[in-house]
């Protein structure tokens, strides 16, 4: 019994190790460039689906969180972002059919299913938007995953604010400070990084930005 009350101990005090470096980094990171309350699309940021093609827990929360958003009104359109980056399913498609199966109209919904990372989920959506011409959006992912991807959005010609879906609620707290954890190791790499927006308007240049994953 002691020494599980000691291990005990240990799992907690490195969750809020974990927890607290997190928060100093994200500290500094901005999670907005606008006063906007309303934009012309909503980008959902994908994460893989379960390996038998079913919306996994992230991936499920991102995509309700979209839809919520969608009906409040803080958009007209959705954007589902992601290709089959880790089995063969793409995620874009995966949460447009969830999309689909919770009423959100069809012609609201537009699928980007080229994107291997976020600096690609970030560069084809806003080139959809560009096509669009749509200047803003709200950008929604899980909570540790959005620092990352507001120093990506920094170096990007457009009005965006983040937005957090829920953690999904079977995740335990020790899953939650591990994706803190990974998160706050690739915003201090992020964060080292020099880009020009010249630089990143060019197809070209996207190994270059794919630096920042």
């Amino acid at each position: 019994m002691p020494r599980l009350r000691k291990l005990l101990i240990f799992v907690v005090a490195l969750i809020v190790l974990v927890i607290g470096g997190a928060a100093l980094v994200y500290r500094s990171i901005p999670t907005t460039n606008t006063s906007l309350t309303h934009f012309d699309t909503i980008i959902v940021l994908g994460t893989p689906a379960n390996f038998d093609g079913t919306p996994s827990p992230e991936q499920r929360e991102r995509t309700l969180e979209g839809i919520r958003e969608f009906k409040a009104g803080i958009a007209p359109h959705l954007i589902f972002t992601g290709a089959a980056a880790h089995n063969q399913f793409v995620e874009a498609q995966t949460m447009a059919a969830l999309a689909l199966a919770q009423g959100v109209p069809p012609d609201a919904i537009i699928e980007e299913g080229k994107a291997q990372n976020t600096v690609q989920n970030i560069f084809y959506s806003q080139r959809i938007m560009a096509a669009h011409g749509w200047t803003s959006a709200e950008v929604v992912s899980s909570p540790s995953h959005l620092p990352r991807t507001a120093l990506i959005l920094k170096h990007f010609s457009m009005q965006w604010s983040t937005h957090p879906a829920p953690w999904p609620p079977e995740y335990t707290l020790w899953q939650r400070a591990v994706h803190y954890g990974v998160e706050t190791e690739y915003c201090v790499r992020a964060g080292d990084r020099r880009l020009s927006r010249d630089t990143l308007s060019t197809q070209p240049h996207i190994d270059q930005l794919n630096k920042l994953t």
